[in-house]
């Protein structure tokens, strides 16, 4: 079996002294694994950074089988933010919730639009609201639609417009941009508490549930903003 494709470098491990084992999510064949040798190489690994965009040259002897990468660079990525911590941990945490999300040679278009989208966002002089909603819409993707206006009850507090959940045993006063969508100054502690939301989201109702643990790539992410 062999094909080509392009797609997004996920992650990397040592194979041998030689080789590495990479997983890359790909716009016709989902995400699959595959063995680079020479991958160690300086020809090579200067461009196998988490998250660049790269060209596939597949092959495989049966589908029960470990692969074998051929690879070229198609756009190099990660390199542009190699300035800038928090975006590139942003980067690195997104490949890894990828990876750690989306099954094995399952063919999901949306979730390679979704990569090809991100990087535009980060460019956005409001990204990390952007984000928010970006990692909401990767969670419709893989079958967990949050589904925030349908879970609050909007309330008037102290002369405020807030929207407070409808759980009998919790009340949330859930960030204002999550349901207002038009609602352009969000400062760092709204956003922070709306990160906070997904994270919890995100540990009970798809991590929990799959014996899954939150990526540590997330938890870094999330403490630079502090």
């Amino acid at each position: 079996m062999t094909w080509d494709d392009t797609g997004f470098l996920l992650s990397k491990y040592r194979y041998n002294e030689n080789s590495l084992i990479a997983e890359v999510y790909t716009r016709n064949h989902g995400k699959i694994s595959g063995i680079i040798f020479g991958g160690t190489s300086k020809k090579i690994k200067n461009y196998l950074q988490i998250g660049n965009k790269i060209h596939i040259s597949f092959s495989s002897k049966s589908e029960s089988k470990l692969g074998y990468f051929k690879i070229e660079i198609y756009k190099a990525l990660s390199p542009i933010y190699f300035d800038n911590h928090q975006k590139l941990s942003c980067i690195i945490s997104v490949m890894k919730m990828v990876k750690l999300l989306s099954a094995e040679s399952q063919v999901n278009t949306n979730i390679y639009q979704l990569l090809e989208n991100f990087y535009l966002l980060l460019d956005d002089q409001n990204w990390i609201k952007e984000y928010i909603f970006w990692e909401l819409e990767l969670f419709k993707t893989l079958g967990y639609d949050l589904e925030l206006e349908k879970l609050v009850d909007k309330k008037y507090i102290d002369n405020q417009v807030k929207y407070v959940s409808k759980s009998s045993s919790e009340k949330k006063i859930i960030p204002n941009f999550l349901i207002d969508k038009h609602e352009s100054s969000v400062d760092m502690i709204t956003l922070k508490s709306g990160l906070k939301l997904l994270s919890d989201y995100l540990e009970k109702t798809i991590l929990k549930p799959n014996n899954l643990n939150q990526p540590i790539e997330r938890l870094q992410f999330l403490n630079t903003l502090k």
